[in-house]
């Protein structure tokens, strides 16, 4: 099988933090959510994988995974430009899959156990498609499954005002050309001005083409706002840190409590205390009086000295300096943070990239 990352749209629900690169780079747990969804991929035994690049800095991300052998794969960048909807990146991939069976995973989602079992599920299967539900709190915000007394996929349903049940569409699918790129032909703008991949998926139903389902049973993030980010920190530290791991260097007098890793060239100063699950990047020092707190994420080159911080993301190059206690915060790269004469009682910030604040 190929598979299929898409990595366009515009991020606007996350701005400041997508003024200057895609969503899909912001990293959570030391890495970019769509690095979790390109090693989930390779897991699952897909190695070639074509990444979909939209208008907000694609040139971000080729230099971010290049030509993927870092990560162990081989990708193809296809440029889709303005995000005329789901099924329009997937169609212009035709070239790329041929008549291989492909995956096709949104790069802002998260499935903490993998694709892999359901990968090798449509391997193994006669299915035209296949597509992954979870069951959500509140169906009208996605793409939701009908069924019918057998349960039996017939349906699905947009953001539907009365959810014929609590399934939502995950942003993993599974085709086999050529028929999904039939029913694409066949679409016409939904009311949002695209091409939706629900339409195409449901015209194979209505064509009479087997479209299987698989309920996944660990959870899943759409890490689409802010409040998703911090989440999908917490839930990929919480699952993939299972204890300390020192590969930079730990001072006497600093203090490391729980599972925290502390990356290559990382250097942790006496005074400081880091209070796990948290990760600290490469070439990043943590200083004197600094308390990096459960759940915090810190990027590579940062500096933090005299400082609080818990349940954050902190992207690379970043200072932060000078009696400060920041929490439940998101801080764009290259963000200068220093305090004044006043010593704030604690700051909930999302800031962009190339911010500069004085308190």
């Amino acid at each position: 099988m190929k598979g299929v990352l898409l990595h366009g749209g515009f991020g606007t629900r996350l701005r400041p933090l997508t003024h200057t690169g895609p969503k899909q780079l912001i990293k959570v747990a030391g890495k970019p959510v769509s690095q979790w969804c390109l090693e989930d991929l390779r897991d699952a035994g897909i190695k070639k994988v074509a990444v979909i690049l939209g208008e907000l800095a694609p040139e971000r991300v080729i230099e971010t995974y290049g030509d993927g052998s870092a990560l162990g794969i081989e990708i193809t960048y296809v440029y889709q430009g303005y995000p005329y909807g789901l099924a329009h990146a997937v169609y212009i991939t035709k070239d790329f899959v041929r008549d291989e069976p492909f995956v096709v995973y949104l790069g802002d989602n998260i499935l903490v156990e993998g694709i892999g079992s359901y990968v090798k599920r449509f391997e193994e299967s006669d299915a035209d498609a296949m597509i992954l539900l979870t069951e959500v709190e509140d169906p009208t915000k996605f793409g939701v499954a009908q069924f019918d007394e057998r349960g039996r996929l017939v349906k699905l349903v947009e953001k539907p005002r009365v959810p014929p049940s609590n399934y939502a569409l995950v942003g993993v699918y599974m085709f086999r050309p050529p028929t999904i790129f039939r029913a694409i032909e066949k679409l016409k703008p939904s009311w949002r001005g695209e091409l939706e991949i629900t339409d195409a998926i449901q015209k194979l139903i209505d064509w009479g083409y087997r479209v299987d389902y698989a309920i996944v049973r660990g959870w899943w993030k759409d890490t689409g706002t802010p409040d998703d980010i911090l989440e999908a920190n917490r839930l990929l530290l919480d699952h993939k840190i299972r204890g300390a791991v020192i590969r930079g260097s730990v001072s006497n007098g600093a203090r490391v409590e729980g599972r925290v890793v502390v990356d290559e060239g990382a250097k942790l100063l006496e005074g400081c205390i880091v209070r796990g699950p948290a990760y600290i990047g490469k070439n990043t020092v943590i200083g004197p009086r600094t308390y990096v707190g459960p759940y915090t994420s810190i990027g590579d080159n940062c500096t933090l000295e005299d400082v609080e911080i818990e349940n954050s993301v902190i992207m690379d190059n970043v200072l932060i300096e000078g009696g400060i206690r920041i929490f439940d915060s998101i801080i764009g790269s290259s963000t200068i943070i220093r305090r004044g004469s006043a010593r704030p009682q604690g700051l909930r910030m999302i800031l962009g990239e190339n911010t500069k604040v004085e308190l």
